[in-house]
């Protein structure tokens, strides 16, 4: 259902108003002036505003720094040329002028709505055929692979949450976006949130919103990305990383539909259908207090497991051909070919970066290559890595240290001759990760 506000001094004319649109089947709440909708409304989250030009206090125009995108209709008695064009020019969508017709008013209404479906689906549509994916799906036929399809089709339809698991680079995101496309939520927004790579002390800002004043900096209300995602699927990537706070608030979005900005006392209606995505062992999360275990469960109601390239057979020689055919177009180069010796440094090479790792060499084997024949130096593959000169102490027990002072015990024991991304190996995290917790414990590098 369409939500409009309307902003109109004149309390006969605004309660007209809202008797027509609420008749018309539309959500309608008001305001006398910008400054009683900006207080008493989240003016970003209606789908149109109407509002009187002349207004007490600030102008009516005044409410489009407040809109968030939403289209503003601006109507007033001093129809002319000149208030049209500044009413345009500061971004209103349209100009009606009063009095007006009941039924030209609801055309203008509907043609306003109607462009902004189609605007919101094309630039999603674009968003799609510009993001850059390593492979579709259905590219190769390994039992693992054609298992995951199998599941893909049989969960898309529904509305079930669904958890993806799997090493990085194996397309987890990808799954997530097929998922989408073949739900009846196709049409409707797909957020992708990287909450490895959100700080901690932005995350629920980010997700949830806020309003204005609720901390330093918040000059005005925003729309966060769960409430972005509203009617559509909101993909949480990393979700490992997800705080504890946040967690929570997550939780209560999946049990009860209903988010509340920062700083808010208000609690708003969201229809979202939630997937997940982590390399990381949830479960053993859990038992260690990082993360809820009532989200866990709520989180797993189906559950993909991506199988790592280097148990894909022979997808991965599939994979390449038809990266490198990908490659070429995209980077206008005329038809290339792999040869034998390259087909068989791809089978050996155990790929610990998955398919992105693979996309990543095949293209820069394009960039470099000067004929029409790919050869596997192009490739740049770098040889299996040898054993670890200084092993990982062994990892604490339920009776031992805790996961932070294990932490901090491996990492100052092995800072001074091990390198940041030694390091973070040998922990199995990122770098960023590494950073993050360092400055989070206060452990600085020497």
């Amino acid at each position: 259902m369409h939500r409009i506000l309307i902003i109109e001094d004149e309390r006969a004319i605004r309660q007209a108003l809202v008797r027509l649109l609420k008749k018309q089947g539309f959500e309608v709440a008001e305001a006398g002036s910008v400054e009683d909708a900006v207080a008493g409304h989240a003016v970003d989250s209606f789908h149109l505003i109407l509002t009187d030009l002349r207004l007490p206090g600030a102008p009516g125009t005044e409410i489009i720094r407040f809109a968030g995108g939403a289209p503003v209709l601006v109507m007033t008695s001093y129809a002319s040329v000149r208030s049209a064009v500044d009413s345009m020019k500061q971004g209103a969508v349209d100009y009606i002028a009063k009095p007006f017709d009941h039924d030209e008013l609801l055309l203008t209404i509907r043609r306003i709505l109607e462009k902004q479906a189609l605007e919101k689906r094309s630039a999603q549509l674009q968003s799609e055929v510009d993001f850059s994916y390593p492979v579709d799906v259905i590219v190769g036929n390994c039992g693992p692979m054609r298992r995951v399809w199998e599941q893909i089709q049989k969960v898309a339809p529904t509305d079930a949450t669904v958890l993806v698991l799997g090493e990085s680079g194996t397309g987890k995101e990808l799954v997530a976006r097929a998922i989408h496309r073949r739900s009846r939520r196709a049409e409707e927004p797909f957020v992708t949130v990287n909450c490895a790579a959100i700080p901690e002390t932005l995350i629920e800002s980010e997700l949830f919103g806020h309003e204005r004043g609720a901390f330093t900096g918040a000059d005005q209300t925003r729309t966060g990305l769960v409430e972005s995602a509203d009617g559509g699927t909101l993909f949480l990537d990393e979700i490992g990383e997800l705080p504890l706070s946040a967690q929570a608030r997550l939780l209560r979005v999946m049990q009860n539909g209903e988010i509340r900005r920062v700083g808010s006392e208000v609690s708003r209606r969201v229809d979202v259908r939630l997937l997940a995505a982590t390399h990381r062992d949830l479960r053993q999360a859990v038992d260690e207090d990082r993360f809820r275990s009532d989200l866990y469960f709520r989180l797993r109601v189906v559950e993909l497991t991506l199988p790592p390239l280097r148990d894909r057979g022979d997808d991965v020689t599939e994979l390449a051909r038809f990266l490198l055919a990908k490659s070429c177009r995209g980077l206008n180069r005329p038809t290339m070919r792999f040869n034998e010796d390259t087909l068989a440094a791809i089978r050996n090479h155990r790929w610990p970066g998955n398919v992105r790792e693979l996309e990543n060499a095949v293209q820069r084997a394009v960039i470099l290559a000067d004929g029409d024949v790919v050869s596997a130096d192009l490739l740049a593959l770098e040889p299996p890595a040898s054993r670890p000169a200084h092993p990982m102490p062994a990892m604490p027990g339920p009776a031992g240290a805790s996961m932070e002072a294990y932490f901090r015990r491996f990492v100052e024991e092995n800072q001074d001759r091990m390198t940041e991304t030694e390091l973070a190996k040998a922990l199995g995290i990122s770098r960023k990760t590494l950073w993050q917790r360092r400055q989070k414990m206060g452990i600085p590098r020497p």
